[in-house]
């Protein structure tokens, strides 16, 4: 088993891992060990823009695939808030 040592570890994270530690029943480099597994085991993603990521979340609606209505051929006017 290879070992890793961290230096600088921001006091505010060694606090919430000591927290989450706590929490789980564990010490804090088990902790560490359980997250950094977590994180780098999983199979890596492809990174999408924010509209495959819109899209994506509205995929499985049922009747999404209707067309949406067309706009006027009138040209639309900006809302004025203050009528």
């Amino acid at each position: 088993m290879a070992q890793l040592l961290i230096r600088k570890l921001d006091t505010d994270v060694k606090d919430n891992l000591r927290r989450r530690a706590r929490r789980h029943g564990v010490s804090m480099e088990e902790e560490a060990r359980s997250i950094l597994r977590a994180e780098l085991l999983k199979p890596e993603s492809e990174e999408y823009g924010m509209g495959s990521r819109i899209a994506a979340l509205f995929r499985d609606i049922p009747d999404n695939d209707e067309p949406l209505p067309e706009l006027p051929d009138t040209p639309l006017r900006p809302i004025d808030f203050d009528e």
